[in-house]
């Protein structure tokens, strides 16, 4: 996965990168201290780890890949964050079977929820591993935008059975098990203990436009990062997100 700086991957990973980052910063003020314990779930090879990181942060990266962890390994040395980033073997369901309970600032849980077999578990333990008033960053794929996307594609009776289907699904051959609205995060992260501070919508418009036009288009890239910014806190335009991010504290 691309650095969440790099000017293309932005697209698609500016407006959490921000929010996250806005959220750290408060947590450093409250908290006195320069230097978080933040827990990346199912972080892979560190998309997000390695620049929080960067920011000098302690990361503990969970994930059940060692291909991943490996990559994730090098991609921090190759960062000069090795000594920040730890990564361990295993997956939200058995979190505690690795990390500390309750021992962390500010806790990832991003593209994890549409993977697993109990969403609401999954929830709960990463609120769980979050001290009192402990930031959730939560990211998940949202049903709106892959309707959107199946109709634009020309994939009509797919676009349907992914509006009517309960797990948001288009079809047998979707490889993602399940997606979510923005009411359906914000339940779950309520019902987990954690008060939900901002919903936004990621990647609205990132997905649908042609490539070709951001890379060749002067000032295209720039214009379509602010759009991105601009409507991500708006309600209208979360139900046609690709992804969604809910970002909340832990209730003390």
């Amino acid at each position: 996965m691309s650095d969440p700086m790099r000017p293309r991957a932005a697209l698609r990973t500016a407006v959490v990168w921000e929010v996250l980052k806005d959220a750290l910063d408060r947590r450093v003020k409250v908290t006195g201290t320069d230097a978080l314990d933040v827990l990346d779930t199912g972080g892979g090879t560190g998309n997000f780890a390695v620049p929080v990181a960067k920011l000098g942060h302690r990361v503990t990266v969970v994930d059940p890949s060692p291909n991943a962890l490996f990559a994730l390994e090098r991609r921090a040395a190759e960062a000069g964050a090795a000594d920040r980033v730890r990564g361990v073997q295993g997956d939200i369901h058995g979190l505690f079977d690795v990390v500390e309970r309750g021992g962390y600032d500010a806790v990832l849980c991003h593209g994890v929820l549409e993977y697993v077999d109990d969403p609401a578990e999954g929830v709960r333990n990463a609120v769980a591993a979050l001290r009192p008033a402990g930031a959730l960053s939560l990211l998940a794929a949202g049903i709106g935008g892959a309707v959107l996307a199946r109709a634009l594609a020309g994939h009509f009776n797919e676009a349907r059975q992914a509006l009517s289907d309960p797990a948001g699904r288009w079809g047998a051959g979707d490889p993602v098990p399940r997606r979510f609205t923005a009411e359906q995060l914000a339940e779950l992260v309520a019902d987990a203990g954690v008060e939900v501070g901002a919903v936004h919508g990621v990647r609205i418009f990132a997905d649908l436009v042609p490539g070709v036009l951001v890379d060749t288009e002067p000032g295209a890239l720039d214009a379509l990062l602010k759009l991105e910014a601009a409507a991500a806190e708006l309600p209208a335009f979360h139900s046609v997100a690709t992804q969604l991010h809910v970002l909340g504290e832990k209730r003390g």
